[in-house]
């Protein structure tokens, strides 16, 4: 019995360590019980609402984002519905689909996507909610949505459109005001919501967007040289700012202009350093499990840069190699902890395992 019970405790850890690791179905299986679940789990709830008056201490998190109200956090609750559309997306015969269906259209009726896009503009002070974290990931969505040929996405995406709109009129107002970029290693971190901004960009065609962003990161990132990333990472970090500017630069540079940036802004002891596994030490505290997260958004930094870099580059399959082993350390570790990073973790490891 004990060595039976020992084996069912590992067993996540047998289902998903590959020399290579691929999102199989069941894989994909076992993730999306994770927003499957939070989804509509209304509590325990961080709102991040700035309350204006006494009539509003009352508002529910479901009163103030019928669509966005689970998964603890509004941005979690976002990319957790991305996840599942890429889930149903990518595998359309997951014994899952039905219920991820079926969520997906509780989620995105069009009175509540609408009530979503009212937000900004019913209250005051959310000029800056979930400036850019929260915005970046409703843009990955919304072209997620744009780019399934599927009748349901293009329902799901029309009803979405309000919402898109409102984000991408606060990100064009506000991304010629900002003078400098963030650089932390959690949520406000300016090179990641670019990334997902520019994918949006190209993906629909704003040229406009697209060349504004391209102009903010290189006046943000072009001439930085020897990244202090030695000292990576702080102790609720879930992003490396360094590989999360690589990343944008990556995008936005022709290959041999990449390559020399590249060389210049990592020296040999920041390599060695960001290629360490982050060291866990609660998976039940909620801003400590934020370093499992680091493996994932490691994990696919390295594969975007490597695949940018031509054959002859060291880092090539050094970070191709490494990017594997943050894998396969984060996968075994999002089913031992609790809802500190249920509510999560499984998005970020849906999107590190894609090619």
């Amino acid at each position: 019995m004990k060595k039976c019970l020992l084996l069912i405790s590992f067993l996540p850890f047998f289902i998903f360590a590959q020399e290579n690791p691929k999102l199989t179905d069941e894989m994909a299986i076992r993730l999306s019980e994770k927003p499957l679940h939070c989804i509509n789990q209304e509590y325990p709830n961080k709102t991040a609402h700035i309350i204006n008056n006494a009539n509003e201490v009352t508002l529910t998190p479901k009163d103030l984002h019928p669509s966005f109200y689970g998964c603890f956090d509004w941005h979690s609750s976002v990319h957790g519905h991305w996840m599942l559309v890429r889930l149903l997306k990518t595998k359309p015969n997951l014994s899952v689909a039905k219920d991820i269906e079926k969520i997906l259209d509780n989620s995105f009726t069009k009175e509540n996507l609408q009530t979503e896009a009212d937000y900004f503009t019913k209250y005051q002070l959310t000029t800056t909610f979930e400036r850019t974290y929260g915005w970046a990931w409703l843009l990955k969505l919304d072209e997620e949505l744009m780019t399934w040929n599927h009748p349901k996405a293009k329902i799901w995406h029309q009803n979405l459109k309000p919402l898109t709109d409102k984000i991408l009129s606060s990100w064009k107002t506000y991304l010629p005001k900002q003078t400098y970029p963030n650089r932390t290693g959690v949520h406000p971190n300016t090179a990641f919501a670019m990334v997902f901004a520019l994918d949006w960009a190209r993906a629909t065609g704003d040229k406009t967007f697209e060349n504004e962003l391209i102009e903010k990161a290189k006046y943000f990132y072009l001439n930085n040289t020897k990244t202090p990333a030695y000292l990576e990472p702080d102790g609720s970090d879930f992003f490396s700012p360094s590989l999360e500017i690589a990343d944008l630069m990556r995008r936005i540079l022709p290959q041999k202009e990449f390559v020399k940036w590249l060389d210049q802004f990592y020296e040999k002891r920041s390599i060695e350093n960001i290629e360490k596994i982050p060291v866990v030490s609660d998976l039940s505290d909620y801003q400590t499990v934020h370093l499992v997260g680091l493996s994932f958004t490691k994990a696919w930094c390295m594969k975007g840069i490597a695949n940018s870099l031509p054959d002859n580059h060291p880092l090539k399959k050094q970070f191709q190699k490494t990017a594997n082993i943050f894998l396969n350390n984060g996968l075994p570790l999002l089913f031992q902890g609790n809802y500190g990073g249920d509510h999560w973790l499984a998005s970020f490891a849906v999107y590190a395992l894609e090619d």
